[in-house]
């Protein structure tokens, strides 16, 4: 197994090919004492730094892709944006006219506390949650929820295997989170993908925004991995009163979910679920 293992880390760095979601990488395979050396497809994983009037505020590691979607969802979601058209994205370009790659800036008007914004993203993607005082910021910003939104028991068990049959990426790599838009009888509006899952839910909000959908009154939301308190937030900015997922909700997710009347389901797989709040 050590021998194995050395020679894993002598050849899994080796670059064969690259797309611009995936990539194929030269690796050994290990299984029952023997090896085999295949080509194996991995996600893509870079830096988008996002700027707003200018200035750096945030770089999000993702996976490259609707990334206009992403910034865009991305501001909505902190609180910097409301509307589609109190933002107008564009590439950067260097001193020679030319495009700086992974690069984007937001054209905000009427925002002058740029050094207060570099503040307040720093310190959420650096710090954490602060608890109740987050939630009362939150739920100022966000608009009052359709709480009429619901999906019977079977479209919801159904919802697991959508999201995988729509997840290309996922299928190649099996590296990456995805999140889903869809409607009261369990049909499919959008679909993201990438490495970071909060970063798959701004892609769908971005979208959501760019093609004026919002609030998104009519539509539920379906993520693959664990639902944490910044996906019940973002999704409560969009004005999404359903959300579930493949696996588990966290205490302030369901403390947020109760507190404005979204519904919360988690662990949706194998014909069962656990309702956190409804």
């Amino acid at each position: 197994m050590r021998a194995a293992a050395c020679i894993l880390k002598a050849h899994d760095a080796k670059k064969i090919t690259m797309s611009n979601e995936t990539k194929q990488y030269s690796v050994l395979r290990w299984r029952a004492a023997t090896s085999l050396r295949a080509v194996d497809e991995l996600a893509v994983e870079e830096p988008l730094e996002i700027r707003v009037n200018g200035q750096p505020i945030a770089v999000i590691m993702r996976t490259p892709g609707h990334d206009l979607e992403l910034a865009t969802g991305f501001l909505l979601t902190e609180g910097i944006v409301q509307r589609s058209h109190d933002v107008k994205l564009s590439a950067v370009l260097d001193e020679l006219g030319l495009e700086v790659q992974n690069v984007l800036d937001a054209s905000v008007p009427e925002l002058s506390d740029l050094n207060g914004l570099q503040r307040q993203i720093f310190a959420s993607s650096s710090c954490g949650i602060c608890g109740r005082m987050t939630i009362e910021r939150v739920r100022i910003k966000a608009s009052a929820l359709n709480e009429g939104f619901s999906v019977n028991p079977t479209l919801l068990q159904a919802l697991p295997e959508k999201l995988r049959m729509q997840q290309k990426v996922f299928s190649e790599t099996g590296g990456l989170h995805g999140a889903m838009l869809f409607d009261h009888d369990g049909s499919v509006l959008a679909v993201r993908e990438d490495v970071g899952r909060h970063n798959a839910v701004d892609k769908l909000l971005g979208w959501a925004m760019m093609n004026k959908l919002l609030p998104l009154s009519r539509a539920g939301l379906f993520v693959s991995g664990r639902l944490s308190f910044e996906i019940t937030q973002k999704a409560l900015i969009a004005g999404i009163s359903y959300v579930a997922g493949i696996s588990a909700a966290s205490s302030l997710a369901v403390e947020l979910a109760k507190e404005t009347g979204m519904t919360l389901i988690g662990f949706v797989r194998d014909g069962s679920a656990v309702v956190y709040a409804d």
